[in-house]
């Protein structure tokens, strides 16, 4: 399953956000999913829709995650 994941800061008073785009499961998936990666990466986050957001600059932490549960970018 192919997402999409991006550094932000608009909107956000210049603060990073890593978020992770187009997750195609159920809300209950994704939850997992996010407590998951935000334990393993010891910081806060939450889920927004189809996206979940990650507080700070974790993108090149989170692909190798995201691997081992069968996503691709």
């Amino acid at each position: 399953m192919k997402v999409t994941v991006a550094l932000e800061t608009a909107g956000r008073r210049g603060k990073e956000v890593t978020v992770i785009k187009n997750i195609q499961h159920n809300p209950q998936h994704i939850e997992k999913i996010a407590k998951k990666l935000k334990g393993q990466l010891g910081t806060g986050g939450t889920v927004k829709g189809k996206n979940i957001e990650i507080q700070g600059n974790h993108v090149e932490r989170v692909k190798p995650l995201l691997e081992k549960e069968g996503f691709t970018f």
